[in-house]
This record gives structure tokens, sequence and C-alpha cells, in this order.
């Protein structure tokens, strides 16, 4: 049963103070004002807000001027003189000066240790740390392009070695000329073209050169700018030349890929003269074929080596017992001409070639 005061107040839950407040003229809003300044500032259930009146409310005095408001507060803060000091400042340092006391430095007594005769022997003997050499670096290269490029024209004997390594300031038009000269000559047997920026161009220019250079035995390309297309053209110069024992490839500024590997492994393989071959495959199976095929030309260049000394058409009874061709046909005698034709076509297990 409810209370007959708490019904009087079920009417006043439903009201909304914000529509009584719109309601209000200025003189009741002031009343109000008035009102609410005889609240309690000290009572903690209201605002802090609402405990005192609004005392920021003012009359504007202008326009606002920001420069103007500025100089106004530089020139109030000039004006307005320091508080002086009741006691003036004399510098008169009272009381005492603290200062530490100095411990005593007690000198640390070194326990001798007694060592076997051995270790102090071994101790005694200790090499001292030498001084790292300083490694300067290497001065550029001395040779003369233009001169070199017509000793090869001219097919120079006393010229078997070029290097042109880290030269990187040779036209491409003039390393096309190496290419071009180096067609016709028989003397130079290394040729070195390593960190120079040689392109797709050059490689292709070198690749016909290999067609038809038959007395140039090793070639170095590394650390240049040839791509994929590049190699697969000295590639394909490789399967026609049986003179070239060394070819280096490797560092290219991009990876070659596995189906220029694969076509490297199967050249290696079916070329018998290149004996070194520098570059690091990416793939475990091209690397894995082209040692083998790299190996195999090895032996076969030793087997061949043994049999300098046996002259073509003698037969291989005359080879010494401890030769890997020696027993190759125990039925009857066989030439050193059909040893070598049936050897590049028959595998021969007593040599391993594979």
């Amino acid at each position: 049963m409810a209370l007959p005061f708490k019904k009087d107040l079920e009417k006043y839950k439903e009201m909304d103070e914000d529509e009584i407040l719109n309601k209000l003229s200025a003189e009741e809003l002031k009343q109000l004002e008035l009102t609410l300044e005889e609240l309690d500032p000290e009572n903690a259930l209201l605002p802090a807000g609402l405990r005192q009146k609004d005392q920021t409310t003012k009359a504007a005095t202008g326009p606002f001027d920001r420069e103007r408001l500025l100089n106004y507060l530089e020139k109030e803060a000039l004006e307005h003189k320091d508080r002086e000091d009741v006691v003036p400042f004399t510098g008169e340092r009272k009381g005492k000066v603290w200062v530490p006391k100095q411990q005593p430095i007690e000198a640390k007594q070194e326990e001798v240790t007694t060592l076997d005769p051995e270790l102090e022997e071994a101790l005694s003997n200790v090499v001292k740390g030498e001084k790292v050499k300083p490694v300067f670096d290497e001065p550029p290269n001395p040779t003369n392009v233009e001169e070199t490029l017509q000793r090869i024209k001219a097919n120079d004997p006393t010229l078997t070695e070029v290097n042109l390594n880290n030269i990187k300031n040779i036209p491409i038009p003039t390393l096309k000329d190496f290419a071009k000269a180096m067609e016709k000559n028989t003397h130079v047997k290394k040729f070195s073209l390593a960190a120079t920026r040689s392109n797709d161009p050059i490689a292709m220019a070198f690749a016909d050169m290999l067609r038809e250079n038959k007395s140039l035995a090793s070639l170095n390309l590394e650390t240049n700018f040839i791509t994929s297309a590049g190699v697969q053209a000295l590639v394909g110069a490789l399967q026609d030349n049986d003179t070239l024992t060394e070819i280096k490839i490797d560092n290219q500024r991009q990876q070659l890929g596995t189906t220029v590997e694969m076509e490297i492994a199967k050249m290696l393989e079916e070329n018998s003269s290149i004996i070194k071959f520098g570059y690091h495959f990416t793939k475990q199976g091209p690397r894995a074929r082209a040692a083998a095929a790299i190996t195999k030309n090895n032996d076969l260049a030793r087997s061949w080596r043994g049999l300098s000394h046996v002259t073509v058409g003698d037969p291989v009874g005359f080879v010494p017992p401890s030769h890997p061709f020696w027993g190759f046909c125990p039925c009857r005698p066989v030439s050193l001409a059909a040893l070598v034709q049936v050897c590049s076509h028959v595998k021969v297990r007593s040599c391993e070639i594979m």
C-alpha cells in the first residue's frame, strides 16, 4: 500500500527539467541563480560547476584583436615592479661544508699460484697476437685497351693472355671489337673480362667468337650484367667448341633460373673438353649433373695425357700396365686411333667414363 505523499510525487517523475528551464524568463533565471548561491560550496553531492555561481561571464569591451592583446600584456608585465626581498641576499654561507672522508686505499696482495712445471712452460711460450697487416686496395688495371685490341687484330704471337678485369669504362662497341678480333686470333689462350659491366650483347658477341676461335682455352665473364639470354647463347656456342677448357660466368646481377641451369648441365655432359666451370648452381639437380660431367672430363683429360707418348697406330699392348686403358681388349691388339674412336661412343669401365 503506497503512502499518500508518494502518490503526489508520482506526477513529478515524468516532468522534463529542460522544458521547465526554457519556459523561465530572464528575471526568473536570475532569481534561480541567487537561490543557488545559497547552496553549500562544500557539498560533494553537487558537481563542481554548480557549487557556486558563474563568475566568468563579463561584458565584451570591444572586438577581439590578438596583436593588441599581446602588446597590452607585454606592457603590463614591463610596468609591474618586482617584489622586493624582505631580507637581502648577502652570499653568506652558514654551517660547515661537508667534506667526504678519504678512505685509505689498500693494496691488493696477489696470491701466488703454483702451477705444474709443464703448464708454466706452456704459458711462458704462449705466442703473442700478431698485429693485423693492413690490406690496401689493388691498383687499377694497367692494361692499355686500344693497344691490346690492335695487338689482337694483328695476331701478335707474344700476346697469349688478355686481362681487362675491373675496367668499367670500356664502351660496348669496343668490347664487341674484341670479340670480333678474337675470332681469327690463334695465339691468345686466356681472355678475362670480369667486372666490366658487360651485358647480353657482349655475351652474344663472345658466343659467336667461340664458334670460330679454335685456340682460346680460358674465358672469364664473371661479375657482369649478363642475363639468362646471354648465358644461353654462350652455352649454345660451347656445343660447337672443343678447345675451351675453362669458362667462368658466376656472380651475375640476376639469377639464371632452373631452365638455364639444366641447359648448362646438359652442355657439360655433351662437351668433353671443359674441365673447369665457374658457376654456383642454385638447384641440386643441375649441380649434381654438372659435377659428374666435370669429373668425367677431368678423368678423360688425365687419361689422354697418359697416352701422349703413344704413337697413333701402335697397339694397345705398348701402353703401361698401370694405365686405365691397359687390357681394354684382351682378344686382339687395337690401335690408338681405334681406341679413341671407341671411347667417344662406348662407356669404358676401366677408366670410369660415365
